[in-house]
Parts: C-alpha cells; structure tokens; sequence
C-alpha cells in the first residue's frame, strides 16, 4: 500500500511540475499526467477501476460544481452603458502599456478608454482606430474576482451591420456570437502585429474587398462596440442561452448552464 500511494503522489507532483514550465506541451503533458494520477488513486488505492476512471473523468464535470452553486444565482444588467474608465494600474496589468505601443506601432490611433463594472465583473477597454483600413483595434481587459485576463480584438464592419472579429480571446466564450459576427480565433500568444496580417488575411477569404468597411469618427466606434456587445446578449435571449429575470436582469438558463459547460470540454481539450 505504501508503494501505491508514493507512486500516486509522485505521478501527480510530475503533473504539477509538467504543469509549472510554461511550456504548452509540456502543460498538456502534465495536465493528463494529473488526470491518470487520479485513475492510479481509484485503482491502486480503492481497489477499483471504476472508481479511478470516476477520479479522472471527474475534472471535467468540476465546473457544474460553479455553475449550480454560483453561476445560476448572478444576475446581471441587460444594459450596460459604456463609461470613461481609469486603465488599470501596472500592478494588476503590467503588459497594458506595452501592449498599447505594440497596436500603435501598427499604425492605430488611441481613441478613448471605456468599459462597465457592476459587482460581479469589470471590463476595461482601450480603443484604436485605424482610419486608413478602417479597422479598429482594443485592448480588452476583465476582472472577475480573483480572475484577471487581457486579450486584443481587431475588428472591421461592413455598412449592411455585419462585423468581422478576430481576437485571442484565452477562453471559450460563454455566449453564442450573432449570425452578423464572423469569428476569426487566433492562439492567446499571438502578437499584435501577427493579428494585423491574419486579420487582413481572415478578411481576402472572406471576399471583403479593400474599402468596403464602413468608417466610423471616434464616438461612433465606442457606440458600435457596445451595440456588437448588445447583439451578443439580445441572439443569445433569444436562442435560450440567458433569460430575463425581471425588466433589467438578465442571467443563464438551464441551457446556457449546460451551453457553458460544453464550452468548458471544449478548452479543456484544446489545453490537455
């Protein structure tokens, strides 16, 4: 038994090492070699293989574990009013300022720094423009408790509303995009100059041909980026993912629950 149980901690102190490098396949490597810890902890110490194949499979239903007991009670605005905000501070965004000469050195213009906080989540967002391509460019910051995570957006909108976005967003969304958004995911570590030359490249297979973008003066683009934001709430009311509670709430249903959790299984395979 002693054997079984060094054996168990040594395969899982290996995952978290793996875990601990930084580098992405040695990340999946540990990520599984956790997982078949938990296998070797059902087999070797309960005496059950049902048991460790319990263990295992059991990291990937963990999220329902939020999603009963915290999601379904957050209620949210259905409309949230974009407002002046503060950048965040180097401490808690320390890559915000090299990031922002990394999207002007591409040729964009700051136009302004906007978001919403409510209790649940913050979202911060600085705006670029590039007047020649029509393009817009932000960069996008979220706080959500103890989570914190950055991502950078290019987008560009055709004058019949339809919106063309690539970004490195590190997750799996958690709201389906609209019918008029064309979704163009690029890999979290992309640079922002790699996202220019997809983006153009994402628009050529697209058959948007140059000067068909609509152009928008600066107060016009923090309008169409909260509407883009308005759209993904209003189809996802409307296809179940979230229902109204109340004339201004809105939250997840059932459906949008298990929609996340879908979206969960997904990174968790493109991670492992």
């Amino acid at each position: 038994m002693t054997e079984n149980v060094l054996l168990v901690l040594g395969v899982a102190v290996m995952g978290v090492a793996f875990r601990s490098l930084g580098h992405p396949v040695l990340f999946r490597l540990g990520s599984w070699t956790v997982v078949g810890a938990s296998f070797l902890a059902g087999w070797l110490l309960a005496g059950s293989v049902l048991v460790g194949g319990f263990l295992a499979v059991s990291w990937f239903f963990l999220p329902w574990v939020e999603f009963v007991f915290r999601l379904r009670n957050i209620r949210i605005p259905l409309e949230r009013a974009f407002e002046p905000q503060t950048p965040p501070s180097r401490s808690v965004f320390p890559q915000f300022h090299e990031l922002t000469d990394e999207v002007e050195a591409e040729g964009f213009d700051h136009v302004a720094d906007v978001g919403w906080e409510d209790d649940h989540m913050r979202q911060f967002y600085r705006v670029f423009r590039n007047e020649a391509s029509t393009t817009q460019a932000c960069i996008c910051f979220a706080e959500e408790g103890d989570l914190a995570f950055f991502y950078l957006t290019l987008t560009s909108r055709t004058p019949a509303g339809r919106a063309f976005l690539s970004w490195n967003y590190p997750f799996a969304y958690g709201l389906k995009f609209s019918p008029m958004v064309r979704l163009n995911r690029l890999p979290a570590t992309t640079t922002f100059a790699d996202m220019t030359k997809e983006h153009l490249r994402f628009l050529r297979e697209e058959g948007i041909a140059d000067g068909a973008m609509e152009k928008f003066d600066a107060q016009q683009l923090v309008g169409a980026i909260q509407h883009d934001l308005q759209r993904h709430v209003r189809h996802n009311l409307d296809i179940g993912i979230l229902a109204k509670d109340g004339e201004n709430l809105i939250r997840y249903t059932f459906r949008g629950m298990f929609f996340l959790w879908v979206q969960f299984l997904r990174d968790a395979v493109r991670i492992f």
